[in-house]
């Protein structure tokens, strides 16, 4: 993992993305998500709500061989257009994981702070986030 990017930098980003539709709800992928959505929530002041998958440790080791769902989805998701946030995209599995979970949604568009995403503020090699204690 590099080096970092200032909080500012990142914030710019942030400042300068725009999306293209409108969303019922922001679904940030917990833990990694949390921030950024809560950052674009801001922005766009919708409904936000958790999906806590999990996969891989805070060093970033997988966990476990493919995503898992650790908490039930306690929220209305169905016929809905949703904006799901992730902090970074490596392999998309957990991605792919959440658009299965969450198929009965009426559009899904995915936002990554970093990584190949429909909306991105970087698409580059591991960095860590301002946000990282």
């Amino acid at each position: 993992m590099t080096t970092g990017k200032s909080f500012e930098e990142v914030m710019q980003r942030f400042r300068e993305i725009t999306f293209h539709e409108t969303f019922d709800m922001i679904v940030a992928i917990a833990n990694g998500g949390i921030i950024p959505a809560a950052i674009i929530n801001q922005r766009l002041n919708i409904e936000i709500q958790l999906l806590k998958i999990n996969l891989r440790d805070p060093n970033q080791q997988p966990k476990y061989d493919s995503p898992k769902l650790v908490s039930p989805i306690d929220f209305d998701y169905k016929g809905k257009s949703i904006l799901l946030v992730e902090d970074r995209i490596k392999t998309g599995a957990t991605v792919q994981y959440a658009i299965e979970l969450l198929q009965e949604a009426r559009e899904i568009k995915i936002f990554a702070v970093n990584g190949k995403a429909d909306y991105s503020l970087y698409n580059e090699s591991c960095f860590r986030f301002p946000w990282i204690i």
